[in-house]
């Protein structure tokens, strides 16, 4: 744990990460399994640390090997680490099953995990040093009524002292309802600077306009900008669409920008969201006006679906420059 009180992270982040084991085919036909850090927060937490900025991860593990293992993987990425472990749970655990080359699968077990324990004392602590930007996901919020308040608590003190919020929705369909996460996640949005979705994910946030549904490319476009227009309205600054292989897109009261996506191979599309996630707050950080933040989360995420794992593949600020201009096949010699 990080005690010298002269470090200041420039981006901390919150929430649950877990033990990853992944395979490679089917779960029911056996095999090795690989394992993995993974969590949507340490998953920023090691993207943005990777483009050279000081980062905090604070959470909760077990006092087991599993959260020793997540503890030296992160701090083995440079991220100042401000946990807890509580030695009466266990760290949280997931499968992740590649069913084919289309379709990978997860399987949580952390019901009740160490994790799930996150509180206002470990928000209070993870405070303490200051930071410039707070990152949260719907997750954490997902995961008991304890993490839910530590969450809300986190996004209403950083708005108060001025600090950017960061939200991205990541729904996740196994841990709650569209309606629980609603009922949670549009008022915490009121302390969001910056809010972060998917297309299919605004309206967990934001009313979706009276029949609004699936149909035309022109009515789910009419359909966003209407949602983003409240967000603006209700003190939201940025709101940002993240549309996988279609791109992205930011709304501010200034306009709205678009960035396609970079064309790669793919691969492994788990943590790609989280990839464009990091590499646009990299570029916040280093004061890059909407449309560079938006290159920039692009290239992050055609790095983490062009290579195996949640977080493994992502680049070094000196990388960044390998997707986009080289040739795809090229060898450096």
């Amino acid at each position: 744990m990080i005690t010298d009180g002269a470090w200041t992270p420039e981006l901390l982040t919150l929430g649950e990460s877990m033990v990853s084991l992944r395979s490679a085919g089917p779960l029911s036909a056996g095999g090795a399994l690989a394992m993995h850090v993974a969590g949507a927060e340490s998953n920023v937490a090691v993207g943005v640390a990777r483009l050279g900025h000081r980062v905090g991860w604070a959470g909760v593990v077990g006092a087991d090997p599993h959260g020793e293992f997540i503890l030296r993987q992160l701090r083995g990425e440079g991220i100042g680490v401000l946990h807890r472990e509580d030695a009466s749970r266990s760290t949280g655990v997931m499968f992740l099953e590649r069913r084919t080359a289309d379709v990978t699968r997860a399987f949580y077990y952390r019901a009740g995990s160490a994790g799930s324990t996150l509180d206002r004392d470990d928000v209070d602590r993870a405070f303490r040093n200051g930071a410039r930007v707070l990152h949260l996901t719907g997750i954490t919020a997902a995961l008991s009524q304890e993490a839910r308040r530590a969450v809300e608590y986190a996004a209403a003190r950083a708005a108060d002292q001025g600090l950017e919020v960061s939200l991205d929705v990541n729904y996740r369909s196994k841990l709650w309802s569209r309606d629980e996460a609603r009922a949670v996640l549009t008022p915490l949005a009121r302390h969001a600077s910056i809010l972060i979705a998917s297309d299919d994910e605004l309206g967990l946030v934001a009313a979706a306009p009276g029949g609004a549904g699936p149909g035309s490319a022109g009515t789910a476009d009419a359909a966003e900008t209407a949602m983003a227009a409240e967000l603006l309205d209700r003190g939201v600054r940025e709101v940002v669409v993240k549309r996988g292989a279609a791109g992205a897109g930011v709304h501010t009261a200034a306009g709205r920008w678009e960035t396609p996506a970079v064309p790669v191979t793919s691969i492994d599309t788990v943590g790609a969201g989280d990839a464009f996630t990091a590499g646009y707050l990299s570029a916040l950080l280093d004061g890059e006006d909407v449309a560079g933040r938006l290159q920039r989360g692009a290239l992050a995420g055609a790095f983490a679906v062009s290579t195996a794992g949640d977080w493994e593949g992502l680049p070094r600020r000196d990388e960044l420059a390998l997707l986009g201009t080289t040739p795809s096949g090229t060898t450096q010699r």
